[in-house]
């Protein structure tokens, strides 16, 4: 690995994952097409350790965006089809987060300057045109006949300028602002009324994979894991990797289940006095 670098960090507010991990490689003046994967990844889950009082609501995307690290790092360190580290024939683990820090970049960089350009205009005043005729001034009108072939010629011209200009990634820019906010607290009803039917179910029968988006699947184990916390819920697995069995404890009063699904750290607060 050679030698070890230190990177600098302050815990500061961000916006999500991808906000998080551009920092680090903005900070610390880290080449994108050259991602020392490793070291980042140190750092990025030394960060959610520190954050002791991360939101639930929004630590699934950090936890998916950590699994990713970890996965392209032990990409990274086994060996080709050789014997030996990567190689020019075999595809960079890292290529497709390097794409995604691009695509990431560029929205940054377009949104700064719809910030600059508000920022700039907004405490502009704008007078409304005087009519020419308030002046004193005679218009004389020739009516045209409207070209409907030409207009539609002028509109195509402007979309497929827009379409040049855009191209690289306008499909992906919509996928890529678009974060879809995961409730916890659904995800634990919707677990508890599993549990309420049928008394038992396994993880996977919960969250199917095929069906599943990954930042949906860890908002599920994470409200499995405040369930267990709360002592509703026993869990099973009788090995690393195998299947989960849930399964509901003893019958709680209608009142309190209700009280924790609807208000969680309240309901802890009152049962650790």
């Amino acid at each position: 690995m050679g030698s070890h670098r230190i990177f600098d960090l302050k815990i500061d507010r961000f916006e999500g994952p991808m906000d998080l991990l551009f920092h680090l490689i903005e900070k610390n003046d880290i080449d994108i097409y050259d991602i020392p994967i490793s070291e980042i990844t140190d750092q990025y889950l030394d960060f959610l350790g520190e954050m002791s009082e991360l939101d639930m609501e929004i630590a699934s995307e950090f936890l998916v965006m950590a699994a990713t690290l970890i996965h392209i790092k032990s990409k990274m360190l086994l060996p080709g089809p050789r014997g030996g580290r990567l190689t020019e024939e075999c595809d960079d683990p890292r290529e497709e987060l390097v794409i995604r820090l691009l695509q990431y970049r560029r929205c940054k960089v377009l949104a700064k300057d719809l910030r600059e350009r508000y920022s700039y205009y907004s405490d502009c005043v704008y007078k409304l045109p005087t009519l020419p005729r308030t002046i004193g001034i005679n218009v004389l009108s020739i009516p045209q006949e409207f070209d409907p072939e030409g207009y539609n010629r002028a509109v195509m011209a402007v979309c497929a300028r827009n379409e040049m200009r855009f191209a690289d990634i306008s499909s992906k820019i919509t996928h890529l602002l678009k974060r879809e906010k995961i409730s916890i607290r659904d995800k634990m009803k919707a677990v508890w009324q599993k549990l309420i039917e049928k008394g038992r179910v396994f993880f996977h029968e919960l969250f199917p994979s095929a069906e599943t988006e990954p930042a949906e699947k860890v908002a599920g184990f994470l409200a499995v894991l405040e369930l267990l916390r709360s002592n509703r819920i026993s869990a099973d697995q009788e090995r690393p990797f195998d299947v989960i069995l849930l399964s509901k404890k003893e019958e709680r009063s209608r009142k309190e289940s209700r009280m924790y699904l609807k208000e969680p750290h309240k309901v802890r607060k009152e049962q650790q006095i």
